[in-house]
């Protein structure tokens, strides 16, 4: 007979705990549920956020299309000239254009013909500028008492068509005693061209011939500009004669023509630094003296708006002749304009 003993071992062998290899396998059961539960987490995620950025593009695509006629179509360069009321500027730039092609035909010729009602008023005749310099006040007094005009006398002969003006500039320092006493006796005598831009000095008279004209035809509206160096001594009416068979001429460069050597050694008088641009003979081009020379109003006011691109030389009347091959010019070589020769009849002598 089963002792009580023995039927508790009984039951206790029927509820002892699994062994280890029904472990491993209840384990591995719960492997692909919690993968499976993962993967459904993932794509709730992607789905959540597609639908999110779905969304959002719904969003900006219907703000597009609501804003879409309000956008600025595309300009054509003319509307946006018109839109900035710039269209009147455009065309005054093109007749400026038309004016200065116009205008290098003829020679830079402003305010000549019809046009504008400078025309209406008489040209003067001349002016006629003299060098001179910081210490040659003697010699102005002389010139003044000989056959420069002053005073009243000076007024009437402007009234005539004629002005005559001492050509001088600044002092390396300006405002000093130099400065002030050419400005007191110009109060006094009213003959003076003043160049504010140009320091007075010997190295830079090729740079005093573009201020002197720049000046002369801005100040006055003349057939012909003169310069004269103040060791000159000139027939006014002479002059005056000459020039009035000439009124009315363009493109003439008067003088009294000459050509030479190049001075190429640098100490020598007459020192040309600039001599191998001359060739191999080493010899400038026909130019007029330097002692005194002619322009009409069109190569004057030609040397006052190019002055800034124009090359200058050692000296001023080489300087001019450079200047003038370049362009339509009439060369009028006249004897009377020889300052230095023995012809009765001419305008000027060394004084």
């Amino acid at each position: 007979m089963e002792t009580l003993a023995s039927a508790m071992r009984r039951e206790n062998r029927r509820f002892k705990a699994p062994s280890s290899s029904a472990s491993a396998a209840l384990s591995s059961g719960r492997v692909p549920l919690v993968m499976a539960f993962l993967s459904c987490l993932a794509w709730l995620y992607v789905a959540g956020r597609l639908w999110q950025d779905a969304q959002t593009r719904m969003i900006l695509s219907g703000l597009l299309e609501k804003n879409s006629g309000n956008l600025p179509k595309v300009l054509s360069v003319e509307d946006k000239l018109r839109n900035l009321g710039c269209i009147g500027i455009g065309r005054k730039i093109a007749e400026a254009e038309m004016d200065l092609t116009k205008a290098k035909s003829e020679g830079y010729l402003w305010g000549n013909g019809t046009a504008t009602g400078s025309s209406e008023k008489k040209k003067l005749l001349a002016v006629i500028g003299v060098y001179t310099g910081f210490g040659s006040r003697l010699r102005r007094n002389v010139f003044r008492g000989s056959w420069m005009p002053r005073g009243d006398a000076l007024k009437k002969l402007k009234e005539k068509g004629v002005v005559i003006r001492f050509v001088i500039g600044r002092s390396a320092n300006r405002g000093d005693s130099l400065d002030r006493n050419i400005d007191d006796e110009n109060h006094r005598t009213k003959d003076f061209l003043i160049l504010e831009s140009h320091e007075e000095a010997a190295e830079e008279l090729p740079s005093k011939v573009k201020f002197f004209f720049g000046a002369a035809i801005e100040a006055w509206d003349a057939e012909f500009y003169v310069k004269v160096d103040d060791n000159i001594n000139l027939d006014l009416a002479g002059l005056i004669e000459m020039l009035e068979a000439r009124r009315g001429s363009q493109g003439l460069y008067m003088g009294c023509m000459k050509s030479g050597g190049v001075v190429s050694e640098e100490g020598q008088q007459w020192y040309e630094p600039e001599w191998w641009k001359f060739g191999d003979s080493k010899t400038y081009f026909r130019h007029a003296s330097g002692a005194l020379f002619i322009l009409s109003n069109n190569l004057a006011r030609y040397i006052n708006i190019n002055s800034a691109s124009l090359q200058s030389y050692a000296h001023d009347d080489i300087s001019i002749g450079s200047w003038m091959m370049g362009l339509n010019t009439t060369y009028v070589d006249d004897d009377r304009l020889c300052c230095g020769s023995s012809r009765q009849e001419k305008v000027c002598s060394h004084a």
